[in-house]
């Protein structure tokens, strides 16, 4: 049986080495950083953990959901809000128009009854036959530009999946009628550790699966299946399955065509700046999540950490942290400027007092979302297409190239041992 060497030691990369250990194969994991995890992976600073952006487990995966419950957990429930103009209204926002005043929701509602009956052939177009212009105007068109860098006519449709439903005019007059709490959410409950953080759930799969740290790949040569690490060290392999983003991995690849360098190259996501925030109090935070509308805003939402776990901070504290997006191949703006933004938010959200914060730390994400604009997917394929005519089997969100939560990545990684 083959030995499987795995690039990447996020929950994919590790999960593809797990299995494999399950069916009895030899297998390990090259990272390229010096912590385990990827994207579930967090980092403390002063006695506070933060998550690298919000984490909250709600698959319904028997599979996925059986090992992720060999960790004690916290259950919550689904309540997040959403913050416009001095106004906080619970998500989703068509369905909890109460708050705002009635001249706004009888525009609102009207645009809602009027919404065209079409065939949407991109984002917009589907949210406007979703919710009517007014709303999709001024809710879910105005946080696609915060949210994915991108305006939404410019996005396909594939990646939608069950994340936003439709809403019913009966639901809409309630929730403008009156305050409700009512759950529209795709989950019933949402799951965190008591403890270490939401790498936790990852523990059971890392009690046997060994990760190489500080291995960064510089090259990969398929015609002699070798890898080639930062600092001169060369391993041969047998089966290669990677995690590594496509647009970083095709050009470690020798002798990789011009046509799939560039198909690589084209393809577009998100990057994210997280603002972690600790405070001298420990009832700040507002609620365990929350959107925010508003171009003055650069934070697309905010969470706690905190309010998670009460591990994540010390004893009488309590935190936030915000995600701000911006599009591959653009500039991005100063830390310094990010941190006095979100002072500024959290002062006009009403949040804290600015004496209460103790620190505002600033961390860089590389890669956040991957974007379904127009044509992705035939371009995604000409780079699959290549790297399965080398045998090079990927899996998780950057390494199929796919809007995939954690735990679909979970299963992705386990696809990609399957698969072999």
């Amino acid at each position: 049986m083959k030995k499987i060497t795995v690039l990447g030691g996020g929950i994919a990369g590790i999960s593809a080495c797990y299995h494999a250990q399950l069916l009895g194969m030899e297998a390990e994991v090259y990272e390229a950083s010096d912590v385990i995890g990827g994207l579930v992976s967090n980092f403390e600073i002063d006695g506070f953990r933060f998550d690298n952006a919000v984490h909250l487990s709600f698959t319904k995966d028997p599979y996925v959901k059986e090992l992720f419950s060999r960790t004690p957990f916290y259950c919550h429930k689904p309540d997040s809000y959403c913050y416009e103009d001095g106004h906080w209204l619970k998500h989703p926002v068509q369905n909890n128009l109460y708050p705002l005043p009635l001249d706004d929701k009888i525009k609102l509602i009207e645009s809602f009854i009027q919404r065209p009956d079409i065939e949407p052939t991109h984002y917009k177009e589907w949210l406007v036959n979703q919710y009517g212009h007014e709303i999709a105007e001024r809710y879910p068109l105005a946080y696609t530009r915060k949210y994915w860098g991108l305006d939404a006519d410019m996005l396909s449709l594939d990646w939608i999946g069950n994340r936003m439903r439709r809403a019913e005019l009966k639901e809409v007059l309630a929730g403008a009628l009156e305050k409700r709490n009512d759950n529209h959410y795709y989950a019933n409950e949402m799951r965190y550790p008591k403890q270490g953080g939401y790498r936790s759930f990852i523990n059971p799969m890392l009690e046997s699966v060994e990760v190489r740290t500080n291995h960064k790949v510089v090259q990969i040569d398929p015609s002699a299946s070798t890898v080639v690490f930062e600092g001169g060290k060369m391993i041969t392999y047998e089966q290669l399955v990677s995690s590594i983003p496509l647009p970083s991995l095709v050009p470690l690849i020798k002798g990789t065509p011009e046509c799939v360098v560039e198909a690589a190259k084209s393809l577009l996501y998100t990057r994210v700046d997280l603002v972690s925030v600790g405070f001298s109090r420990e009832d700040v935070p507002p609620y365990l999540w929350f959107y925010i509308y508003g171009d003055e805003h650069l934070a697309a939402r905010g969470y706690s950490p905190s309010w998670k776990s009460p591990e994540n901070a010390p004893e009488g504290y309590s935190s936030l942290q915000f995600e701000i997006y911006s599009l591959s191949g653009t500039p991005l703006l100063e830390p310094e400027r990010l941190i006095e933004n979100v002072k500024l938010s959290l002062k006009e959200l009403g949040i804290c007092q600015q004496d209460e914060i103790l620190f505002c730390h600033h961390k860089h994400l590389p890669f956040g979302n991957v974007i379904f604009d127009h044509g992705m997917e035939e371009r995604r394929k000409i780079v699959r297409d290549y790297l399965d005519s080398l045998n090079i089997v990927c899996c998780g969100r950057f390494g199929e190239w796919d809007y995939l939560w954690s735990d679909q990545s979970l299963v992705s990684g386990m696809n990609a041992i399957n698969k072999l």
